[in-house]
């Protein structure tokens, strides 16, 4: 095949066109480093090898460009990477970046479980969800769970009197209140607990 013509479209990608037909979009700079030109000669097989290293480059980008925002979980960055590279240049590229000591999905699950702690007030239930969503080993994350979580009743007293103790006058505030505990993650046990000693204090 014959390369007739290269043309630069968005994206850093330029379009080659084989035979005078357009054929595919390949990454610019890998085109650029493997010196391909209009005029020449281009097998099936050196074909095949550019679009992998083009595909490889593409995600290895990616990978950075997402890095660069906020930490991943390996799992999280192959998923987002492969929406726009094939699944297994988003996985060598998530390995390399692991590699590199740029995520780390034991220092990412320990940050994530604090921030949905502390911060969200999410429990123990809830974050656990969470964490292996994003593709943390459940040994982990029990682990991380079992170190940081704070006892759920404290929790809840904390998170009641700073946003739902004024919603428990009637029927229809308690029940709105037990259902957005529930949907942190707390179980009802330890929900209806903490709402009695409330209702005591107002007594």
């Amino acid at each position: 095949m014959e390369i007739t013509a290269i043309e630069p479209r968005r994206h850093r990608l330029s379009q080659l066109f084989l035979d005078g037909e357009a054929a595919v979009k390949v990454d610019t700079e890998t085109l650029l480093q493997q010196g391909w030109k209009p005029g020449m000669e281009m097998t099936d097989e050196e074909l095949h090898d550019l679009l992998q290293a083009s595909d490889n480059r593409r995600a290895k980008e990616k990978a950075l460009y997402l890095l660069e925002y906020r930490s991943h979980s390996k799992k999280e960055l192959t998923d987002k990477i492969s929406r726009t590279a094939s699944r297994e240049a988003a996985e060598a590229a998530a390995q390399r970046m692991e590699e590199l000591g740029l995520i780390n999905d034991e220092a990412y699950a320990r940050e994530l479980a604090r921030s949905l702690l502390e911060r969200k007030g999410y429990g123990v239930r809830r974050a656990r969800q969470e964490l292996l969503q994003k593709g943390i080993d459940r040994e982990l994350v029990e682990e991380i769970l079992e170190e940081q979580a704070p006892d759920p009743r404290e929790k809840l007293r904390e998170i009641v009197e700073r946003k739902y103790q004024d919603r428990l006058g009637d029927e229809k505030g308690y029940r709105r209140t037990v259902a957005a505990l529930q949907r942190l993650g707390y179980g009802y046990e330890d929900i209806r607990a903490v709402l009695r000693e409330f209702s005591q204090e107002e007594d």
